[in-house]
């Protein structure tokens, strides 16, 4: 399991700097996974692609607007906070800091509002609020969308609906299950007109999706726990769908994560709650999900040696072949792929 065997070429101009509107009209490539090449098709003809009795598996994690612009006190340097996750306390979050801070240090954020440094190990901190603070409601109004790294512009406002599913219910996530992000209501309720089933899970999608595989060989490498939950009522649905001979389609990887997370215990699926560091690479058995909505991902990430252990890795890199062949657009604001 070598990491430069998930490497491909790709032209940097492919790179979605801009969200498709609307929103389902995307570009989608069908990828059967057994026979053909790959179909080009639009993200709407979705309905006509699935069966009757065939599930979509969302994943409805709301993205918070996790970035922070401050200064440190009293020096004045810049810092750029990233909250990633509440703690027990509620108003002390984990974070990632760029500027460099230490313990004990105050830093003054959007809107006079002082936060202090209680613990710092490189770019990992504890950021403690004012008590008093609603901090939720706070990152809401001063925060800015956490876009990706390879989205070379500053945010927008018209980032912070786009940058957002749909059916986003749960905040938590500091980057969008992206796969999602193509839905729109009309085409979920084609789709239930259709015959197809929807249920959702949660996974708050933490910045370690970001994080470079560095070994050489990948099996050493190791996920970000990042928390979940997978109802009764999805459980239940997704039983029911496998019981019927339907199809359980996870929309992203995360959705793939927590059914096969909680598929280790055992069919039929229970619901449960945690987090999960799993990471799928080619060799893994899926045991809960036949096929996957998913973007196109970056070489040598974690994503792209899930959709590889899904589909095959040469049937992979054949269809990101064909992606930039016709232009597709990448990554996170990018055209879609259906794996069948």
């Amino acid at each position: 399991m070598r990491l430069e065997d998930f490497d491909y070429p790709l032209d940097e101009s492919l790179i979605a700097q801009q969200p498709v509107e609307p929103r389902d009209h995307a570009r989608l490539l069908v990828v059967d996974r057994n026979t053909g090449p790959p179909a080009h098709r639009r993200f709407d003809a979705l309905p006509g692609l699935l069966r009757r009795n065939d599930l979509l598996v969302l994943n409805n994690t709301q993205v918070i607007h996790a970035r922070l612009q401050g200064h440190k006190r009293p020096s004045g340097g810049k810092v750029e906070v990233l909250l990633v996750r509440a703690t027990a306390s509620r108003n002390i979050w984990q974070a990632l800091v760029r500027g460099g801070v230490r313990p004990g240090q105050h830093v003054e954020l959007p809107d006079g509002v002082l936060a202090a440094v209680a613990a710092a190990d490189g770019g990992a901190v504890l950021v403690e609020f004012p008590p008093a603070l609603d901090v939720p409601a706070y990152v809401e109004k001063a925060g800015a969308v956490p876009l990706p790294p390879y989205i070379r512009r500053a945010p927008t406002e018209e980032d912070r609906a786009r940058y957002q599913t749909v059916f986003a219910r749960r905040p938590g996530a500091v980057a969008a299950p992206t796969a999602g992000l193509h839905f729109t209501e009309p085409l979920l309720d084609a789709l239930r007109t259709h015959g197809v089933r929807t249920a959702c899970v949660t996974l708050h999608v933490g910045p370690g999706t970001f994080t470079p595989v560095t070994c050489g060989d990948i099996r050493a490498h190791r996920m970000d726990p990042e928390w979940f939950e997978l109802p009764a009522d999805t459980a239940a649905a997704v039983n029911e769908t496998r019981t019927a001979g339907g199809r359980v389609i996870a929309v992203g990887s995360t959705s793939v994560r927590v059914l096969e997370t909680v598929a280790r215990n055992g069919l039929p699926l229970q619901a449960a709650t945690g987090e999960t560091a799993l990471f799928i690479y080619p060799g893994y058995r899926f045991a809960a999900v036949d096929a996957m909505l998913t973007n196109f991902h970056l070489p040598k990430s974690t994503l792209f040696m899930l959709v590889c252990a899904l589909a095959g890795r040469e049937r992979m890199l054949e269809a990101y072949r064909a992606a930039a062949a016709e232009r597709y657009r990448f990554y996170s604001y990018g055209d879609a792929m259906l794996i069948l």
